[in-house]
């Protein structure tokens, strides 16, 4: 497996066949954990095609795997970031966290995605 991210908070990696494992750390790990696991579940439901879809979630390690949403972002318009994070909010998610870290590219239709939803709300309205 690829190692991508190695930080206090999470490790995440992806296997050779794609999967993505987000593995949380922390004080605060279940709780992020959790947060992930429902809006993920939340905006599949919704049918939101530009985030990853949850394949598994292991509440006793804390990690999940989800699909593979495209390689990181290096550079990024401000209003396209803008854009992005707007229509996410259309299927009633805010992210919280609208950095440029937390987009991907999909090159097999080339889209851009959004990842990295332990910080996300859930928006009033759309529960």
């Amino acid at each position: 497996m690829l190692q991508v991210k190695d930080t206090l908070r999470a490790t995440v990696q992806v296997s050779f066949d794609g999967r993505v494992y987000k593995t949380y750390h922390g004080p605060d790990a279940q709780e992020r954990f959790n947060k992930e696991v429902r809006v993920l579940r939340f905006l599949e439901a919704h049918g939101c095609g530009f985030v990853p879809r949850l394949l598994e979630a292991d509440p006793t390690k804390p990690r999940i795997i989800t699909t593979n949403s495209g390689t990181r972002v290096e550079h990024l318009d401000a209003d396209r970031a803008r854009e992005l994070f707007a229509e996410l909010e259309s299927y009633g998610v805010r992210h919280d966290d609208p950095d440029m870290r937390n987009v991907t590219y999909r090159q097999s239709d080339g889209r851009f995605c959004v990842v990295d939803f332990e910080l996300a709300t859930i928006l009033p309205g759309f529960e």
